[in-house]
């Protein structure tokens, strides 16, 4: 577009330099001033926004890109966003998987370089690596996501389908998403909460990579894209998500200090369940399969056995439904847990949500 512009332009004065001269009859005072060229911003304004959003695209690109890099394991690739100058790399534990060594090769070019794996926080689907040999790498700079607005335009740069350094664009469509990722081999199955819905195209591969604003800051890790149903379970065109960059930086920050993630901020009722289908095939709650010690559902009187069937009057027919709803909740709320005891008697009891403990 910005070639166009210029190229009408030049066209624009090439002809006003090519028109007949004034008359040799007339006076000075009567001869008409030439016209002055006209900036393509003078021609046509439009024109001229769209080339100043051109140019800030590529600033962006250029400026970020840098940052991206390809983690391929012996079971796929990914996407990572450079951390530090000490060669932390933040990206998706799904990207990760079962890997505890990795090659990185940064979006710009560059031979693979080998990295380990620091540790995966598989609960909100992020996890450090560390390149061994760090030297070249240029961090990204993180910006902050609680400030955000729908509408804003964002660019999402990773290594879709294994093309490497590539870049979509879309604006930020909804804020403050919880969504789930279906439980598989390689997934986690993690609950994101405060997610990000971009219309930016999110792709395989894109995992990990960056979601940037106009101003070149990171504000989020493109992680899933919706599926529909009537597509055979294919990628929703134009919805996507992304962790918010404050949630993963955190997380990030805390790994890199400590080896792990010490604080998770986020809600438990300190037990492991799993989806309890009724007799219709449908399901119905989820089943307590392991009470945690000292937990809130221990204090409470929840038991093995038990079937969870909603909180604060909200149904819980599945483990992920039940995930979701705790992630909108924080560590210290009381909340109103129905049960269904294993004799068929239901009870209600009041639950302190304790945080959640990273594996």
């Amino acid at each position: 577009m910005r070639r166009i512009a210029t190229g009408l332009a030049a066209a624009f004065v090439l002809l006003v330099g090519c028109g007949p001269p004034p008359t040799t009859n007339a006076t000075p005072s009567a001869t008409p001033s030439s016209p002055s060229p006209r900036t393509p911003s003078a021609a046509n304004p439009s024109v001229a926004s769209l080339h100043s959003l051109e140019s800030a695209y590529e600033d962006v690109i250029a400026n970020v890109l840098p940052s991206i890099v390809q983690i391929t394991t012996k079971v796929g690739l990914g996407s990572g966003i450079v951390f530090d100058t000490a060669g932390h790399i933040i990206t998706n534990a799904h990207v990760v998987g079962q890997a505890s060594k990795m090659e990185v090769t940064i979006a710009t070019g560059g031979p693979p370089r080998s990295a380990r794996l620091v540790k995966s926080f598989n609960a909100g689907d992020l996890a450090v690596i560390k390149v061994d040999s760090p030297n070249g790498l240029r961090p990204a700079r993180f910006g902050d996501s609680s400030k955000l607005r729908v509408g804003q335009i964002v660019l999402a740069m990773g290594n879709p389908l294994g093309l490497s350094g590539s870049v979509t664009n879309g604006i930020v469509s909804a804020l403050g998403r919880t969504v789930s990722e279906p439980q598989e081999a390689g997934s986690p199955g993690a609950t994101i909460a405060g997610a990000i819905q971009t219309s930016a195209a999110i792709n395989p591969g894109n995992s990990g990579g960056a979601l940037v604003d106009l101003a070149g800051d990171v504000i989020g890790i493109p992680t899933l894209a919706a599926t529909d149903p009537q597509l055979g379970g294919g990628a929703a065109p134009g919805i996507g998500f992304a962790i918010p960059s404050n949630t993963a930086r955190d997380i990030a920050t805390q790994i890199v200090k400590y080896g792990k993630v010490t604080s998770s901020h986020r809600a438990a009722l300190g037990i492991q369940g799993s989806t309890v289908i009724g007799l219709d095939g449908e399901p119905i709650g989820v089943g307590v399969i392991r009470v945690g010690p000292g937990g809130g559902a221990q204090k409470a009187g929840i038991k093995a056995g038990d079937v969870i069937v909603s909180i604060n009057g909200k149904d819980t027919p599945t483990m992920a439904s039940l995930s979701e709803l705790l992630a909108t909740l924080k560590p210290g709320d009381q909340v109103k847990v129905e049960i269904q005891r294993a004799d068929g008697t239901t009870a209600t009891v009041t639950v302190t949500l304790g945080q959640l403990q990273p594996e």
